[in-house]
């Protein structure tokens, strides 16, 4: 499940990824990040993985398309985390999710989005 994050606020936004995430989960991820970008032109986004568990097969296509379609208009992607593969995951956002990545582990998570307003 993909839940939007109250701490979203201006040209940020923030999700939280639970339990697996599946395809229908894009159908929440997708509008929002849409809406602020025809809005602000570009975001930035914070990206909570610490109750993440996996993504089913049915949404690796939707996670590619979205990393093809929004790449270009997502400045940074703060990731947070606890687990090395988390971190290690951060390699990948770059070139694929965003211009500029960047992991925090759970207590810098305030980090995180301070990070993202800078």
């Amino acid at each position: 499940m993909i839940e939007k994050m109250s701490e979203s606020e201006g040209k940020i936004l923030g999700f939280k990824a639970v339990g697996t995430v599946t395809k229908s989960d894009y159908k929440v991820l997708v509008p929002e990040v849409q809406t602020l970008i025809e809005k602000e032109g570009s975001i930035s986004m914070l990206l909570d993985l610490r109750q993440f568990k996996w993504e089913d097969i049915g949404a690796w296509m939707a996670d590619m398309n979205f990393g093809r379609t929004y790449h270009d208009k997502i400045d940074k992607m703060a990731i947070v985390g606890d687990k090395t593969w988390e971190k290690w995951m951060t390699a990948l956002a770059e070139p694929f999710y965003s211009k500029k990545a960047r992991f925090f582990y759970s207590e810098d998570i305030d980090s995180a989005w301070k990070w993202l307003k800078e």
